[in-house]
């Protein structure tokens, strides 16, 4: 069967790793609770369990992946999320699974009960 998607495009790597880690998570989400007001490494340490150092590669992880901007300041950089590109690179990925789904699979795709996740997750 012929398939027309871009899923294969869409999927990067350093985006799911970036996005992997629990750690990176919990950055990622203190830095979205800040209304978009950029933080220094340090600043950002001060909330997490974690060395400083650390920090400062999960947040090059984050940036260079994509989701973060970093802008330097005299000696200190600052990070923020790019919610517009995550939003997009998120969205793209959304786009080109349901057009697999269409385009793909036909009546052999499951519906939206998620039974083919289910048997292929190795569900109970």
């Amino acid at each position: 069967m012929n398939c027309d998607c871009d899923l294969e495009d869409r999927l990067d790597p350093d985006l799911f790793r970036a996005l992997s880690d629990p750690n990176r998570l919990m950055i990622l989400s203190g830095l979205a609770h800040c209304c978009d007001e950029p933080r220094s490494v340090s600043e950002v340490a001060t909330e997490l369990p974690i060395d400083i150092s650390v920090v400062s590669r999960h947040l090059s992880a984050l940036r260079d992946s994509g989701v973060l901007a970093a802008e330097r300041t005299g000696r200190s950089v600052r990070y923020r999320v790019r919610y517009s590109a995550l939003a997009g690179l998120l969205r793209g990925l959304a786009d080109a699974i349901e057009g697999c789904q269409q385009g793909c699979c036909g009546s052999d795709c499951a519906d939206d009960s998620g039974s083919v996740l289910t048997t292929v997750g190795g569900g109970d």
